[in-house]
């Protein structure tokens, strides 16, 4: 499970990264909520943990761009607001679940697992003869499994939470590279990759913009 965690306390952020990893789960820490300018880059994860009350913005801001954008990943808030009010609006925002703290983190991993066990026919994906499951990280082609490396991986996933969108080479860039120094060569590099096992045909090219998984069949 890849969690993206947006937290601004430094301590209860810290201790949820170790307590996550130590539960198997790959995650990302933003504590500078200023730091999330580009949404698209959630769509990398398979879900979202979100504080409401951020330093420099507030997680209903973040949460109602992310819906208004389109990005459907699961998002479980987890605020010290309590009231049914709060709840309300999250929840009218699209939250898909909702935790106060304090809290045991044992809750938040089964409620994290909850929540992708009721995604789970959304993480089986088909794109001409290949099949794919984004949960189990399986793919198969005309039925036989097949192999790619941990970085395709995430950009085949980056690709698919965003089908029939381009995504740029940028929102590529700091979805997976983050801040490390890498160029576009080593982003065509994994496209080709990945056009060893999609269907060519089915990631589009746009020279200068990005890279686009198309919906149907072409």
């Amino acid at each position: 499970m890849r969690v993206l965690l947006i937290e601004d306390d430094p301590i209860l952020g810290e201790s949820l990264k170790e307590y996550l990893e130590g539960e198997g789960c790959e995650v990302r820490w933003i504590q500078d909520d200023r730091e999330f300018y580009d949404p698209t880059v959630a769509e990398a994860y398979d879900v979202l943990v979100l504080d409401l009350i951020l330093k420099y913005g507030s997680g209903e801001e973040i949460l109602k761009n992310l819906r208004e954008r389109g990005i459907d990943i699961p998002v479980l808030v987890l605020t010290a607001k309590r009231t049914l009010q709060d709840k309300e609006v999250c929840f009218n925002l699209g939250a898909d679940d909702y935790i106060t703290k304090p809290f045991e983190p044992r809750e938040l991993i089964l409620r994290l697992r909850a929540l992708l066990r009721r995604r789970g026919t959304d993480n089986l994906v088909s794109i001409g003869d290949v099949e794919i499951d984004l949960g189990g990280k399986v793919i198969r082609k005309s039925g036989e499994e097949v192999h790619i490396s941990k970085t395709a991986w995430e950009l085949l996933t980056l690709l698919i939470r965003n089908r029939g969108r381009v995504v740029s080479t940028q929102t590529i860039l700091n979805c997976i590279w983050e801040d490390k120094p890498v160029g576009t060569d080593v982003v065509r590099a994994y496209i080709k990759e990945l056009r060893k096992v999609i269907p060519p045909e089915y990631i589009k090219t746009y020279k200068g913009v990005g890279y686009k998984l198309v919906q149907d069949e072409v």
